[in-house]
């Protein structure tokens, strides 16, 4: 059998560890801190994680740059169903938008927790993967 890899799983060849499953898993659950702080806890929650964790684990800084750059595409998804508001299309669009975000995040942390890399299939992929600095030596 020709079996590939995921489009985002993870480079090395050693699966990840629980606690990186864990941390994976967290990073796309933080999502739901928009629930807490409604003005931008969907975007900050990943962030933090991925500030936190990306020197540590490959895993964990591919979830939580892929949580943050879906979250980042929603919260852009949001403000064009608001502007849409008035003209009453807004709504239907908004509630779809929050059923797929709502989905698709629950989806994305049980593949993490699985030790699968994930790629939520409509996302902008605005931050990148960190580069290593220059004339370090390894």
């Amino acid at each position: 059998m020709n079996e590939s890899k995921p489009a985002g799983a993870p480079m090395t060849g050693a699966p990840p560890t629980q606690d990186e499953r864990t941390w994976g898993m967290f990073a796309h659950l933080s999502a739901f801190a928009v629930f807490v702080f409604p003005l931008g806890g969907n975007i900050i929650a990943p962030l933090v994680i991925w500030l936190t964790r990306r020197d540590t684990s490959a895993y964990v800084e591919m979830e939580a740059r892929e949580a943050l750059n879906f979250n980042i595409t929603v919260a852009l998804g949001w403000l064009v169903c608001g502007s849409l508001f008035f003209a009453l299309i807004g709504i239907p669009l908004g509630a779809l938008l929050f059923f797929y975000w709502l989905v698709m995040a629950i989806v994305a942390a049980v593949k993490a927790s699985e030790g699968v890399g994930y790629r939520y299939p409509i996302s902008l992929r605005l931050v990148k993967q960190a580069e290593p600095a220059r004339g370090q030596s390894s």
